[in-house]
């Protein structure tokens, strides 16, 4: 039963609005509930391309906010424990995903899973965290630094890896070149754009047209997501690094604002209920002992490289453990990553079960193995 593109789109919305509305009653993440009304609403309305091609903007605008909200300084100033934590993390994580998965898939499967585990989103441990009165604690701001270094990390891998299979297959020298290509568009968002587009908009405020730098943002946006994505890049790279740039600038603030109403209150949440439509039920029964399986390694895996890089940084045990624990939690950039991979067509309809079946595990857990970690100190002072 196919429904007008207009009236999916209303069906979309209300129902992220009304499940994002049920989850947070239940403490739950809103986007979890996003979700699971994704998957109701595709058990009668199965997806259309131009519904999937729209919610694709979601996934350009979530990683643009995530740019936005970070900074270069910030990524400075992330210290030796947030930065240790987030690389060994990063490279903890994809070794065990990949090692995980091997057996299963094969090659290129366990490095696209491999990738797909490296990220992680704190916004749940933050609010953990504060709930503990902890989140300025040495473990508190090592977690949210190390998230930023984290998430940076994990896109790039993800491009390189996108853009190995696309090609398939990479020796050393084509690696090479797409790690120079990487750089290159690192080194051109960080030191080149920002002056350039802060010129820019400048020029355009000075011109009487204020409004207009918002719809220029946008343009240059979707302009840097298919620049990297014709580098053989992975899209959200462009949308991040460009939100990344656009922190630098005097614009950020209001550029965040404006963007932050129209990404959250249409995209984004199209987005997450078009990740549900698209999960097909039918292949839960094939890949529960793998998603199983995954979704242990994929926790684990942080607890052990998160935890370790906290630890060579000079943290204690105690410490490390809590910092481990708290960056298990996955949810928005992975999907994001996993809609590109798939809209790039070098993974399955049964990627979109295991990874969304490990989003829920890993974000059931944190929250009592957080508090658990914290409650036995305090319960050792007592």
């Amino acid at each position: 039963m196919e429904l007008e593109l207009i009236l999916y789109l209303a069906l979309m919305l209300m129902t992220a609005e009304t499940f994002g509305w049920i989850f947070a009653r239940i403490g739950q993440p809103i986007v979890l509930g996003q979700i699971i009304g994704g998957i109701l609403l595709g058990m009668l309305f199965p997806p259309t391309t131009e519904v999937i091609d729209i919610s694709m903007l979601g996934v350009l605008f979530l990683l643009f906010m995530a740019g936005l909200e970070s900074s270069v300084d910030e990524l400075k100033e992330a210290g030796k424990v947030g930065f240790l934590t987030a690389v060994v993390g990063v490279v903890v994580a994809f070794l065990i995903g990949f090692a995980v998965v091997y057996p299963f898939k094969g090659f290129k499967q366990a490095l696209l899973y491999g990738a797909l585990t490296t990220p992680t989103s704190v916004s749940l441990t933050v609010r953990v965290l504060m709930e503990l009165d902890a989140l300025k604690t040495v473990e508190g701001n090592a977690i949210i630094t190390a998230a930023i270094v984290d998430d940076i990390l994990g896109i790039i891998i993800l491009s390189v890896v996108i853009s190995i299979l696309v090609q398939g297959g990479a020796n050393s020298i084509g690696i090479g070149i797409i790690l120079l290509k990487v750089m290159a568009f690192l080194v051109a968002s960080i030191y080149i754009t920002p002056p350039a587009i802060d010129w820019l908009l400048r020029k355009v405020v000075r011109l009487g047209f204020a409004d207009s730098t918002i719809t220029l943002s946008m343009a240059v946006l979707f302009a840097f997501a298919y620049l990297a994505e014709h580098m053989n890049l992975a899209s959200i790279l462009g949308a991040y690094l460009f939100g990344l740039a656009l922190s630098e600038t005097e614009f950020r603030k209001p550029i965040f604002e404006h963007t932050r109403i129209v990404a959250h209150s249409i995209f984004i949440p199209l987005f997450f209920v078009d990740v549900g439509m698209n999960i097909p039920l039918k292949n839960i029964s094939h890949v529960g002992i793998f998603a199983l399986i995954f979704t242990v390694g994929a926790i684990v895996s942080k607890i052990i490289g998160c935890g370790l890089g906290a630890f060579i940084a000079g943290l204690n045990l105690r410490q490390s453990l809590r910092i481990g624990i708290g960056m298990i939690p996955r949810m928005g950039v992975e999907l994001a990553m996993l809609a590109i991979a798939m809209n790039a067509g070098i993974v399955g309809e049964d990627a979109y079960v295991v990874i969304v079946l490990m989003i829920f595990l890993s974000t059931l857990v944190t929250p009592p193995l957080l508090k658990m970690s914290f409650s036995r100190e305090n319960s050792e002072e007592t």
